[in-house]
């Protein structure tokens, strides 16, 4: 059963370059991706994701802010 990960990036280029990277390895899936760290912490809480690749600075809430916030939770 592969590891779902949630893809964290507001560029949209290296939204796709990361998932197309992790999507080649069979034991990685990327279930979803987020365009900032509010995204980040609501798609974390909805679809319990086992990796998150999380940029730091992002538009609304930066990674930081969200990692801290998906781990309180």
């Amino acid at each position: 059963m592969p590891y779902k990960v949630l893809v964290v990036d507001d560029s949209s280029f290296f939204r796709r370059r990361v998932t197309d990277i992790l999507n080649k390895d069979p034991q990685l899936e990327v279930i979803d991706v987020a365009v900032n760290g509010q995204e980040a912490v609501d798609k974390a809480l909805a679809l319990k994701p086992d990796v998150i690749t999380m940029d730091i600075e992002m538009p609304v809430l930066n990674g930081i802010a969200a990692v801290k916030q998906i781990m309180a939770q």
